[in-house]
């Protein structure tokens, strides 16, 4: 009887790594789209992450479920620290994008981070509406 007590205590364990953002994440838009800004009964969630292991960082796209419908959207920002010299933000910040990869909206209000620079791909468009770095 107590052998089963041990052996059920034991069994339980909980992963020290966390994913960074991944289905059914809650997020925050951060830019001033339309779609983005106005408050609704639910928060904006991932419903897809286009990488091959399913957890994304900054600069990954996402699919979003926001207000009954589908977005997709770029991370610039997530909880779970990084590399060395990355910053962590307080909360998991996305902006909205079209399929093509243009931003929904013309500004961004928060902060996005330096090495978004030099990450490959073309980000160009979304450096342009930001007005802060860090």
């Amino acid at each position: 009887y107590s052998y089963d007590i041990i052996s059920l205590s034991l069994s339980h364990s909980v992963s020290a790594a966390t994913a960074a953002i991944q289905k059914m994440t809650r997020v925050r838009v951060v830019d001033n789209s339309p779609l983005g800004s106005t408050p609704w009964h639910r928060a904006p969630r991932v419903i897809h992450v286009y990488t091959k292991n399913g957890v994304g960082k900054v600069g990954d796209r996402v699919l979003l479920a926001i207000k009954g419908g589908k977005k997709k959207a770029l991370i610039v920002g997530h909880k779970m620290p990084g590399k060395r010299m990355n910053p962590r933000f307080d909360s998991n910040n996305v902006v909205l994008i079209e399929d093509n990869g243009n931003p929904t909206g013309t500004r961004i209000k928060v902060p996005l981070p330096t090495h978004l620079r030099e990450m490959e791909g073309d980000y160009s468009k979304l450096l342009a509406i930001a007005s802060r770095f860090v």
